[in-house]
C-alpha cells in the first residue's frame, strides 16, 4: 500500500482511503479487551478453556472460549461487526460494502449457532458492551450445569 496522498483504492475495494485501510487492518479479530477481561474473570472462577478454538473440527469457525467436555462455546461479539441492535451505526463511507459485510456476519453467526446446537453444544453470545462480571457469572453457571449433568468435575 502506498503512502502517496493520491493513492486511490482499487475498484471494488473495501477501503475508501489508505488511512481507512490501515485503520481497519489494525482491528483485532481476537484478544480484544472485552474478551481478555471475561477470560480472566472466568479463569478466576476456576474454569479452564480453549481460546479461539474450533468447537467442531469440520467447521471453519472459532469461538472465543471453548469448554470442550461440557460442549459450551462462548462468543463475545463486537457491536459494530455483529450488528448490535443498540450500538450499531452504519458507516458513512463505503456504506454498501460495510453494511452487507455486517449482514453476512450476522447470518454466519446464526448459522454457526444452529450447527453447534445441532451437534449438542450450548452457544453463549455476549455483546462487548455487556458487564464482564455478569458475562463471566453466566458462563461459569452454564459450564457447571453442563458438567453436573455429565457427571464431570468442576
Amino acid at each position: 500500500m502506498s503512502e502517496d496522498p493520491l493513492w486511490k483504492p482499487p475498484e471494488g475495494s473495501w477501503a475508501s482511503s489508505a488511512a481507512r485501510r490501515r485503520n481497519m487492518q489494525a482491528i483485532r479479530s481476537r484478544d480484544t479487551k472485552p474478551e481478555t477481561l471475561i477470560r480472566r474473570l472466568v479463569h478466576a472462577r476456576g474454569l479452564r478453556y480453549r481460546v479461539a478454538a474450533r468447537p467442531l473440527p469440520d467447521l471453519r469457525r472459532t469461538a472465543d472460549l471453548v469448554f470442550r467436555p461440557a460442549k459450551v462455546a462462548v462468543f463475545i461479539d463486537g457491536c459494530y461487526w455483529h450488528g448490535c441492535p443498540e450500538h450499531y451505526v452504519p458507516p458513512k463511507t463505503n456504506s454498501g460494502y460495510w453494511s452487507e459485510k455486517v449482514v453476512r456476519n450476522v447470518e454466519r453467526d446464526r448459522d454457526t449457532d444452529q450447527r453447534l446446537e445441532q451437534a449438542g453444544w450450548l452457544v453463549l453470545r455476549f455483546w462487548e458492551h455487556e458487564p464482564s462480571e455478569a458475562c463471566a457469572d453466566k458462563i461459569a453457571a452454564a459450564v457447571r450445569r453442563r458438567r453436573a449433568v455429565d457427571g464431570r468435575r468442576i
